[in-house]
């Protein structure tokens, strides 16, 4: 297996929706907006798919050249950019989260709403590894990888994550929480970091 990490593109869409999908199976609040693992797991390939096609032309797609490891960056400028939600995308949400579509759109507003103020940021809108490749520290790459873009860009680095054993995986690359709270309604908990 390959270990550089690449920008991928169009003919990496399919690997890469493929190791998302699976990355975020157990994930809190995938499992908080489609609570039913069987439809959970139905349905996460039309929200990857959605998500890597919106980075694919409005973001940066990292990751190793077969998408063992995959992550979605926002560069500046595109940080707090929303698609518009026209007719046809909102069939499409309803299609990824049935009834339980108003629990992602909340879900979606809070974290926009904890993410630092402006455009002069990278953000990691989601990190993913194939469950087979895990704990080989693809996913540190990728990251590390995007780190460097950072840099190269002179802004800091920023994400998300619902799942408490990544806060230390995200201190051990530099990055330190700034926010800890809850989706209302009974989500999940979230810790927002950045990396100056």
């Amino acid at each position: 297996m390959d270990r550089n990490i690449v920008t991928l593109g169009p003919d990496q869409r399919k690997a890469a929706i493929a190791t998302l999908a699976l990355a975020f199976q157990d994930d809190p609040a995938m499992s908080w907006m489609i609570p039913d693992p069987v439809v959970r797991a139905r349905r996460l390939p039309r929200l990857m798919a959605w998500s890597v096609d919106d980075h694919l032309a409005n973001g940066l797609v990292l990751g190793t050249p077969g998408a063992e490891a995959v992550t979605l960056w926002r560069p500046p400028g595109t940080v707090h950019r929303h698609a518009p939600l026209t007719p046809l995308a909102i069939v499409g949400f309803v299609r990824m989260f049935g009834l339980r579509v108003l629990h992602a759109e909340r879900l979606d507003r809070t974290i926009f709403r904890h993410l630092p103020a402006g455009e002069a940021q990278f953000y990691l809108r989601m990190a993913g590894v194939r469950p087979d490749k895990q704990g080989q520290g693809l996913g540190g790459l990728a990251i590390r990888a995007g780190l460097v873009r950072a840099a190269e860009l002179n802004v800091p680095a920023v994400l998300e994550t619902a799942t408490e054993s990544n806060v230390g995986l995200y201190r051990s690359l530099g990055f330190a929480v700034i926010s800890e709270w809850q989706v209302s309604g009974g989500g999940p908990r979230f810790w927002t970091m950045k990396r100056e």
